[in-house]
């Protein structure tokens, strides 16, 4: 985590000066005293994941990657954290390898679309496909529309008892619907933990099922987040803890107008990445008439768009970049003898250069332009350092939700559209 192009609206000083409340947020999030304290399983929780639970896990994921497709159907916390992974770690076109060793992955339940599911039922049509079906409740609308339809195909195409083999309930550990159907069925489950909500789920089975199936190593994963869990302890030293000084620094930014955080990245395996940060810090700071609000971009491809509302638009706007070290391939421009398109510059180059060349240049200029700049860097895209984004990602969230002085952990505004929603869909009860 580097700061330094923050400075000029704020101050060092003015980062530091946020160490006191720091603490005080460390000490109410490792002592469960704040606002959402029954929901910080997230904590703790790369550290205390058993040996047996990775097993289960694994031997799970190991009987659906025999099916060609694996549905998973979740909303929220229970897809974006998922797919983040997946994208993060997955090979750019796997979709057109021949010689793919890993399931394709395809997402349901994520939004309401009659032509989607229509597609999607259509080429799944005679298959036998996976699905792993994410919800504590097993009521929100979204997921459980997505699962009735796909637990129907999935019955017409190879009957219902072998169905049941190739469902997965992750679901509450006594209550709620899909609990009762998942035990009258007797579908495989896994548990969601009551102390930890969505948005913070992809480290339980949640997220950890689906990426195993994936092919991602899901113990290097919580490997990473384990150490960042280390690393960003309440008895590490402020100026010491990545997420400590980020928490600050973004909230430093927010009281000098900064109300808007823009997440970049120059690699486009991590887009998703930035959709689930979207929603880890939209849901746990959006509320009491409060937040930063969180947007991202892919970079450089929106700077051929957003770059000029970025460089030039209204200055309530703060930067933080992530940078992937080292590129897992190797790959120069080739030289022309004509050079018809004045590359010839760039000639032996290496791709992965320009793009920093064109990462550093965007930095000075966006500074330049009044836009603050944080800069995350991680040393390449692997399970371990995903695991360590991620973790750090929530810890910083914590922190910072308490210094803005909400409860990071409800969503109450998520409630107000289904019941518009239910009442016009006469929903009985509404």
């Amino acid at each position: 985590m580097n700061i330094d192009k923050a400075f000029g609206l704020i101050t060092p000083s003015q980062v530091n000066d946020y160490e006191p409340e720091v603490k005080n947020a460390m000490e109410m999030l490792h002592r469960g005293t704040g606002k959402g304290g029954d929901f910080l399983g997230w904590l703790h929780l790369p550290s205390s994941i058993k040996e047996t639970e990775l097993e289960d896990i694994e031997k799970t994921a190991n009987r659906l990657r025999q099916c060609k497709v694996v549905v998973v159907i979740g909303i929220g916390g229970s897809y974006l954290g998922t797919k983040a992974v997946v994208e993060a770690l997955s090979p750019g076109f796997d979709l057109l390898l021949t010689n793919r060793k890993n399931p394709v992955m395809l997402y349901a339940g994520h939004l309401i679309g009659e032509d989607y599911l229509s597609e999607l039922c259509e080429i799944l049509a005679g298959e036998t496909f996976g699905i792993i079906n994410i919800s504590k409740s097993g009521t929100t609308t979204e997921p459980a529309i997505a699962f009735r339809v796909l637990k129907k195909l999935l019955e017409e195409n190879i009957g219902k008892e072998s169905s049941k083999e190739y469902i997965v309930a992750i679901t509450d550990k006594t209550r709620g619907a899909l609990r009762t159907l998942a035990d009258k069925e007797g579908y495989k489950t896994f548990v969601i933990p009551d102390d930890v909500g969505g948005r913070f789920s992809v480290l339980t089975p949640c997220g950890l099922l689906p990426v195993a199936v994936a092919g991602v190593n899901i113990r290097d994963l919580v490997k990473g987040a384990a150490d960042m869990e280390i690393a960003t302890d309440e008895k590490i030293a402020f100026t010491d803890n990545i997420a400590a000084i980020y928490a600050a620094t973004r909230n430093a930014l927010y009281a000098a107008g900064k109300k808007i955080e823009i997440l970049a990245n120059y690699h486009p395996k991590l887009h998703y990445i930035g959709e689930w940060w979207k929603q880890l810090y939209g849901e746990s700071e959006g509320k009491d008439g409060k937040g930063i609000f969180p947007a991202s971009v892919d970079f450089t491809t929106d700077l051929h768009s957003m770059g000029q509302w970025i460089q030039d638009g209204e200055r309530t706007i703060f930067e933080t970049v992530i940078s992937v070290e080292n590129p897992t391939f190797n790959l120069t421009v080739p030289e022309e003898a004509e050079d018809l398109d004045g590359l010839n510059y760039l000639s032996g180059k290496r791709i992965d250069y320009i793009n920093k060349m064109a990462e550093l240049g965007t930095q000075m200029a966006h500074v330049e332009g009044s836009v603050p700049n944080l800069k995350i860097t991680i040393p390449e895209l692997s399970a371990y350092y995903i695991g360590q984004l991620l973790y750090f990602f929530e810890k910083a969230c914590g922190i910072s939700g308490y210094l803005l002085g909400v409860n990071p952990f409800d969503q109450p505004g998520v409630e107000a559209y289904k019941k518009n929603m239910f009442t016009l869909l006469q929903k009985p009860g509404y």
